[in-house]
């Protein structure tokens, strides 16, 4: 039996590689991932991964790349939560009013920075994501996140269903363990997208004349 690695050598190892105007976007970075009393506590990966996006950011906002935020915003009774909100229950961590449903300490969006509300996992499904992204001329994304496992999986398969070249930052994604974050990072990365480290994508964001700059 080969490892996971060996067995999808030369079957799912093509790059995409970076497109020539992206946006970065930070998904759910919500205050629930960071709250020890919370289901959705997430522990030292969550905050790695903030750490990193907020690198991230920054050096997106120096080229000039749009930054986009998403949250989890829900109606009182949750119910256009769908079966989402159904079936998982820790999205009671969203309603309306809890501390917990606020963006992650030392994430506060930047006035020029948009702000998507979302009910599902997706950031793309059921808002105007692809269209803003479109209008504004962008050819990719650049994800990060919480969770790996869940809504930054879903946005990535959503991302490259509407055409975007797709990448994710490894180090700046996060989930409460360790295995469903390693195992759709690989899976993310054989089929949907190029997962790339965060050096690679500060090198992007740096190269000379803005290359990546995706400014009127």
């Amino acid at each position: 039996m080969t490892d996971a690695a060996e067995n999808y050598a030369g079957v799912y190892d093509r790059s995409v590689g970076f497109g020539d105007r992206p946006a970065l976007v930070l998904i759910d970075f919500a205050q629930a991932y960071y709250d020890e009393t919370c289901p959705l506590f997430a522990g030292e990966g969550a905050v790695i991964a903030l750490t990193a996006a907020l690198k991230l950011r920054a050096a997106a906002r120096a080229a000039q790349v749009p930054v986009i935020l998403t949250r989890v915003a829900l109606h009182p009774s949750g119910i256009d939560g769908g079966r989402f909100y159904e079936k998982a229950a820790p999205l009671e961590a969203f309603l309306p009013g809890r501390a917990t449903a606020e963006f992650a300490e030392g994430l506060v969006p930047e006035a020029d920075e948009l702000v998507v509300s979302k009910q599902y996992p997706s950031a793309f499904f059921g808002t105007s994501l692809a269209s803003t992204l479109t209008a504004m001329g962008c050819d990719s994304v650049i994800l990060t996140g919480l969770t790996t496992s869940g809504c930054v999986r879903a946005s990535c398969v959503d991302a490259m269903s509407h055409g975007f070249r797709t990448l994710v930052v490894r180090e700046a994604c996060g989930d409460r363990h360790a295995a469903p974050h390693e195992a759709n990072l690989f899976d993310m990365n054989a089929k949907y997208a190029d997962v790339i480290g965060m050096d690679a994508c500060l090198a992007e964001f740096a190269k000379p004349g803005g290359g990546l700059s995706v400014s009127a």
